[in-house]
């Protein structure tokens, strides 16, 4: 399999983990690029469901090495748990699982400031942050004041925790919180540090290696397009780049050495926590796909808010992540719609919007321009083969695909490997 990036193409949620778990039975190495433990893949395998975080999809296949690269943010503790469970279910992770050296920590402190900030917010201006620190992480990142993963496992790790523990309390208690105690702190992540020493490593030069001779690498992406802090809606978004590009910033893999990126999307649109998401459904439509999806936050437990497919996210995704073909999901949900929308343009303020505006207070004013398509009204998810599929279904899958310009190269009608139907390009 040709080195390939596989990213959320929406507001997340789209079906990833699922995807990378078939994908990764073609690869030697599955490696996540950005994101922290504000993220959730769940992957079905038989009747057993796991639900992963930080680690890897690939984790979940015998013999696939996992990278946590230099992009995400990782909570140790948070990171130590994840093993344990992946280990009681069975799966080896020892001689695996890999966290770069250069991967920034995420402390008790990030994620209490979290907290605090969302907390000042009113309910408008609120971001819908899972509170677990990613944003003031990746914030002491940028600005130079980080500590990272080889921090951790260095024998000065007391002193550098000791001294930005000092600011870190001052700006937590200006803000209206508790300040940490430092002796808690230390004791629990001095422990962390004792296990997590066996799964540091330089993973920029790993991965190039492995390149170099040949072993091909699946690029994991955390959340989706339009959460990405440079092209999502802003400010309702992460703070990392989910998009195709931070592949490369998030694991030290130049572009040319990238073959491959694979979109994944939703048949149907649905958004986790604040910001605009104009075709969100508030009617009994809505409801059912929550229902017959089982859309709620594989990380937050929050329900998601649901809506008919939205084609200029998905052009605009195609766009900004030169998607080579998409992995649709979630077909299944819709197959007991009498009739389908697609939102195929905006209207705003008597202006036709085709692309997606750049302004959060533009696009919250957007109403959707629909066109309607007549649903199959019969089971999709016992369909093993794409030409068995109801001529109706194939129909709506083949405009989707039309209006956002990308080919179709994987279909899942399922939650369960076996429910995923590959097509030839």
């Amino acid at each position: 399999m040709p080195n390939t990036v596989l990213m959320g193409a929406q507001w997340g949620d789209e079906g990833k983990g699922k995807i990378i778990d078939v994908l990764a039975s073609d690869v030697d190495i599955v490696a996540r690029f950005q994101g922290g433990n504000n993220a959730g893949h769940t992957v079905k395998i038989g009747d057993e469901k796991y639900v992963l975080h930080l680690i890897p999809s690939g984790i979940l296949r015998e013999d696939q090495c996992c990278v946590i690269g230099n992009g995400l943010v990782v909570n140790p503790i948070a990171l130590l748990d994840e093993i344990a469970e992946v280990e009681k279910s069975g799966k080896s992770v020892k001689g695996r699982l890999f966290v770069s050296d250069r991967a920034h920590i995420v402390f008790p402190y990030h994620g209490a400031i979290d907290a605090a900030r969302e907390a000042r917010l009113s309910d408008g201006e609120k971001i819908g942050t899972t509170k677990r620190g990613i944003g003031p992480c990746y914030g002491d990142k940028v600005s130079r004041v980080g500590l990272r993963a080889g921090d951790l496992v260095d024998d000065e790790f007391p002193t550098l925790l000791k001294s930005r523990l000092d600011e870190a309390n001052r700006v937590l208690v200006a803000l209206g919180g508790e300040a940490i105690d430092e002796a808690a702190l230390l004791e629990e992540y001095t422990a962390a540090a004792e296990k997590m020493k066996e799964y540091v490593a330089d993973t920029v030069t790993m991965l190039n290696s492995a390149i170099s001779k040949g072993e091909s690498i699946l690029f994991e992406g955390a959340q989706g397009t339009m959460l990405d802090i440079d092209f999502g809606s802003y400010p309702f978004v992460t703070s990392s780049n989910a998009t195709s590009g931070g592949a490369c910033t998030g694991s030290g893999v130049a572009p040319h050495r990238i073959d491959q990126v694979v979109g994944v999307i939703k048949a149907y649109t649905t958004r986790v926590g604040e910001g605009p998401f104009p075709t969100e459904l508030f009617d009994e439509d809505g409801q059912e796909m929550g229902r017959v999806g089982s859309e709620f936050g594989a990380t937050t437990g929050r329900p998601r808010r649901c809506g008919w497919f939205d084609a200029v996210v998905g052009r605009y995704s195609a766009m900004v992540n030169g998607v080579d073909f998409w992995a649709m999901t979630k077909l299944d949900v819709l197959d007991g719609f009498e009739t389908l929308k697609i939102c195929v343009a905006y209207e705003c303020d008597g202006k036709r919007y085709d692309n997606m505006p750049a302004s959060t207070r533009v696009l919250e004013k957007c109403t959707p321009i629909y066109e309607e398509m007549p649903g199959w009204m019969s089971r999709t998810d016992n369909v093993t083969a794409y030409d068995d599929l109801p001529e109706k279904a194939k129909a709506y899958v083949q405009r989707l695909c039309e209006l956002t310009n990308t080919k179709l190269g994987i279909l899942s009608v399922g939650p369960k490997r076996a429910s995923t139907l590959r097509i030839a390009l």
